[in-house]
């Protein structure tokens, strides 16, 4: 008797008979407890298409390009909560994504640095120049006084204390 599969129980066998690695067919096909040559058969069926499709790694979250990210956030729109959690497993992403390309398209859209923006930003690099300077002449002056410190002990113990 012919047992019907259903087309993504295929899809799925078909992905782990591509992506078997060093892992024969035959032990493939006695994992999934489906005949050898019925998964032979699904392998002859698909296309040199339907292959890269099925055998590519799920595609990295930096991988997506700006307008497949836009999609995403569109489609994922509305969802929270586990259909959200549900709709990310099978795109291969995390809420945490969605959250960050929507702050970057907020970022992108925003208005460009205003003029004050450069200027408070000039005031304050030449404010951290200047204490930079001042620090260092501070520091000067402490090396110095206590380099004095330091002779005035060493000549105070030549004379063993004779001069006040």
């Amino acid at each position: 008797m012919k047992t019907p599969y259903s087309e993504a129980f295929k899809e799925q066998a078909l992905a782990k008979v591509f992506c078997r690695g060093d892992r024969t067919v035959q032990a493939v096909a006695a994992e999934l407890n489906v005949s050898v040559f019925t998964l032979k058969g699904w392998m002859k069926k698909t296309s040199r298409d339907d292959q890269s499709r099925v055998s590519r790694k799920e595609k990295r979250p930096q991988d997506w390009r700006p307008e497949e990210r836009l999609m995403a956030l569109q489609e994922s729109h509305g969802l929270v909560g586990e259909a959200l959690n549900a709709w990310c497993r099978e795109q291969g992403l995390f809420a945490h994504h969605l959250a960050q390309w929507q702050a970057e398209f907020c970022r992108a859209t925003s208005p460009p640095e205003s003029r004050t923006d450069t200027q408070v930003l000039r005031a304050l690099k030449e404010e951290n120049r200047r204490l930079q300077h001042e620090l260092t002449r501070k520091e000067k002056a402490l090396a110095e006084a206590a380099a004095l410190l330091v002779l005035q002990k060493k000549y105070q113990a030549l004379l063993g204390g004779e001069v006040e």
